[in-house]
């Protein structure tokens, strides 16, 4: 996940390939204890949101721990603490995006949501990212949460944003 290093994960976290222009990363093993069937609830959001934002290029998708997404937090964006998703976009498209157990867990609580549609949320509104959504301005804010829950309702995932009221 990190551009200035080797991309090649540990001894015991072999990169896992289904299908082009996508490869999934459980480098933290409870992420399967968490949520069933997680790579292809994974996958399933990543391919969606891909298609509906008309991505180009592959996407890299790393389900971490909170310690993780804070290292990259602090390397990239100098913040010291954990994160619930960061993407990193691609020149030619697609990207990485890396998400946090804790940190889903945390917010899965606090929302009411379950772990695995807090996850297809934001592996959604990670690859979005990376396809050119933000949310720096209200009017870009509102365009992006539209997207996340048209994605969103097409996995069968309650609109989030209606969900926190």
């Amino acid at each position: 996940m990190d551009p200035g290093s080797s991309r090649g994960p540990g001894p015991d976290v072999a990169p896992r390939h289904r299908g082009p222009g996508l490869v999934l990363t459980v480098a933290e093993p409870r992420w399967r204890g968490a949520v069933r069937g997680v790579e292809a609830r994974a996958r399933r959001a990543a391919a969606a949101a891909a298609r509906a934002a008309r991505l180009r290029g592959p996407v890299s998708l790393l389900l971490a721990d909170d310690a993780t997404l804070s290292g990259l937090n602090a390397r990239h964006r100098g913040r010291h603490y954990p994160t619930n998703v960061l993407s990193f976009p691609a020149p030619s498209g697609g990207g990485d995006v890396a998400i946090a157990l804790g940190t889903v867990r945390r917010e899965a609580r606090a929302l009411g949501l379950s772990i695995a549609d807090r996850l297809a949320h934001l592996v959604v509104h990670g690859t979005l990212h990376l396809a050119g959504f933000d949310h720096e301005t209200e009017r870009s804010a509102r365009l992006m949460e539209r997207a996340e829950a048209r994605v969103l309702r097409r996995l069968g995932v309650r609109n989030p944003y209606r969900a926190q009221g």
